[in-house]
């Protein structure tokens, strides 16, 4: 049995949350670079200065966007690992507070969704806890601005629909939000679970490599028919037209009950940040 400090844990968040608001992961930058390479006036442009922000950002340690978003961790936990101190959840949203505060990242999240009080260190987190094997902790921080969280949508399909009626809720979805979630974007896409889970499963998608494909080969052609047809909605980089509306679609499937088809599309910005550590 492995035992690890929480405040091992605390640390690693702060560290994590920092970088990945000041870091855009490698395959993200050079999608950019390369849709950017095949684009025309204005697209060419947009996609050069998000390139440019990009490179400051890393340079200077400041946001890569002044949404620094509500924070998102996925945790694969060792079932051989032991916790000593405070409990997980405590541990990482003490690192969060920690890290919103040190580093000036913008607090986003409210106490109460009606009142709308901010809670002042961007706590409480959202934190999904995976039970693997092995004696390490894996953590990845997904930073979701709330632009692109707003264009985002959930939808129970009939399952007579089939692939038809999921592919034209996607497209449906980016067509009349895209706009406004600051495309070039990567799609996120969930199906089967249900109503509460759907949702979990696209925004898991995110944290995948662009240029991965599924490795159920039927969902991989599923994700580049999917890609090809919302780039065909040539509404391009920050909305100004152009041939590239997503950098990516990416697809999860679950199983789900005989009478349900949920769908979920879970739409991320230009500005995927992501960053994972292991302990």
């Amino acid at each position: 049995m492995k035992i690890i400090n929480s405040q091992e844990i605390t640390n690693a968040v702060t560290e994590l949350c920092a970088r990945a608001n000041y870091e855009l992961p490698s395959d993200v930058l050079l999608a950019l670079q390369n849709a950017r390479q095949d684009e025309t006036e204005p697209a060419k442009s947009v996609l050069g200065e998000i390139i440019e922000n990009a490179g400051i950002a890393a340079k200077e340690k400041i946001p890569l966007c002044q949404d620094t978003g509500t924070a998102n961790f996925f945790v694969k936990l060792g079932a051989d690992v032991k916790i000593s101190g405070e409990n997980l959840i405590d541990a990482v949203n003490k690192g969060v507070s920690q890290s919103y505060k040190e580093n000036y990242l913008r607090k986003s999240i409210v106490s109460d969704p009606l009142e709308r009080k901010n809670t002042q260190d961007n706590i409480p987190a959202n934190v999904y806890v995976e039970e693997v094997a092995g004696d390490k902790i894996e953590i990845t921080f997904l930073p979701k601005g709330g632009g692109s969280e707003n264009a985002s949508m959930l939808k129970m399909i009939d399952p007579a629909a089939g692939w038809q009626g999921v592919k034209e809720f996607v497209i449906q979805t980016v067509k009349e939000k895209s706009a406004n979630a600051c495309p070039p974007l990567i799609v996120g896409v969930g199906i089967g679970g249900d109503f509460s889970t759907v949702a979990k499963i696209a925004k898991q998608t995110l944290l995948r490599e662009i240029g991965s494909r599924n490795k159920n080969i039927d969902y991989a052609e599923k994700e580049t028919e999917l890609l090809k047809e919302i780039n065909s909605l040539a509404i391009g980089a920050m909305g100004l037209c152009g041939k590239t509306t997503a950098l990516a679609v990416f697809i999860d499937a679950k199983p789900t009950h005989i009478a349900s088809l949920p769908v979920a599309v879970n739409i991320q910005c230009h500005s995927c940040r992501r960053k994972t550590v292991v302990l």
